[in-house]
Formats: structure tokens, sequence, C-alpha cells
């Protein structure tokens, strides 16, 4: 299956505690990780949760 690379570009301070709990579960530990997935329907809605924390980079 295709894989999408992740980073995430702010912080989940002062976010709702799903946000929180979402960025976690991608495996997110540090601001500006960058992370390789697979592009599961779980992890792309996952994504989309959380898009104004973090770029899918090509």
């Amino acid at each position: 299956m295709a894989t999408i690379k992740i980073k995430q570009i702010k912080s989940g301070i002062d976010r709702p505690e799903r946000q929180k709990r979402t960025l976690r579960a991608l495996g997110f530990t540090k601001l500006n990780q960058t992370l390789e997935k697979e592009a599961t329907p779980q992890i792309l809605g996952m994504v989309k949760k959380v898009e104004h924390l973090v770029i899918v980079v090509k």
C-alpha cells in the first residue's frame, strides 16, 4: 500500500484534548517531526482531523 510522509508544523498546546490525542496516536512527540505512515483510511482520517497542525510532505 502507498505511504505518506506527514510533518507536524504547529504545536498541540492550547488545542482540544481530542486533537492532542490524535497527534499522539499518529506518533508525533516533537514539533517539526516527520513520520512515514501507510495511507490507510484510518490514518488519512486522522490527518484530516488535525490538518491545521500537520502537512503532507511529498
